[in-house]
């Protein structure tokens, strides 16, 4: 199968029709092969327009949702990225192609070994995982230049507004379960600058501060 070609449609068809723009993440998910986080039973569809299963009831997102969620980081290069929600390690291989460091961190031990062993094939060497509540955050790495949340929360969690760097941004779906709208911060020394995005529906994020479980 020609996966490039496939990115190459992917990126025709879904990406840039929709409005992804920056020409950093459009190369970034040329490069990043899907297919290798979507998982073996997804191989057919791995650049379809949609999210897949890839077991303990999470799943990997939607191209355009991992485009929009990246772009909207505004990443340079030099940055030290947290992302809360490993799942498949789609998006954190994204991620690494990037910023500086990635910090990752998955509370499914199964999905988190699964994502490091593919970071280790493809030889993404500036990511590290981390098995955990990932609401918490990572306190000991803290400051970082960007937050990105991959799971669904009712409100943004209070210990990563902290260890997010002042011009920092983050970005989270915010809403109810079932339903939500992508939600961009950028933490000033002044105050949080809030502005709403694209609707989405996101698995739930779980942990002591989201969803206290599943439902």
């Amino acid at each position: 199968m020609d996966y490039q070609n496939l990115r190459d449609l992917m990126i025709a068809n879904q990406l840039i029709p929709r409005g992804i723009k920056d020409p950093r993440v459009i190369d970034a998910m040329r490069r990043v092969p899907r297919h290798i986080f979507a998982g073996g039973h997804n191989l057919a569809n791995a650049y379809d327009d949609m999210a897949l299963p890839i077991g303990e009831g999470q799943t990997i997102s939607q191209p355009y949702m991992v485009a929009i969620m990246t772009e909207l980081l505004a990443l340079k290069g030099t940055e030290k990225v947290l992302e809360i929600g490993t799942g498949s390690g789609y998006q954190g291989a994204v991620l690494s192609e990037l910023a500086h460091e990635v910090y990752t961190i998955e509370r499914i031990a199964l999905l988190a070994e699964r994502a490091a062993t593919e970071y280790r094939t493809l030889a993404c060497e500036n990511i590290h995982v981390r098995t955990g509540d990932g609401t918490i955050g990572w306190a000991e790495e803290a400051p970082f230049d960007r937050i990105i949340i991959t799971a669904a929360s009712p409100q943004i969690p209070e210990p990563l507004l902290k260890q997010l760097a002042i011009n920092g941004i983050l970005v989270i779906p915010v809403g109810s379960r079932y339903s939500q709208q992508l939600l961009k911060i950028v933490k000033t020394e002044h105050g949080l600058k809030e502005q709403y995005h694209t609707p989405c529906v996101f698995v739930p994020l779980i942990g002591k501060y989201g969803w206290e479980k599943e439902s």
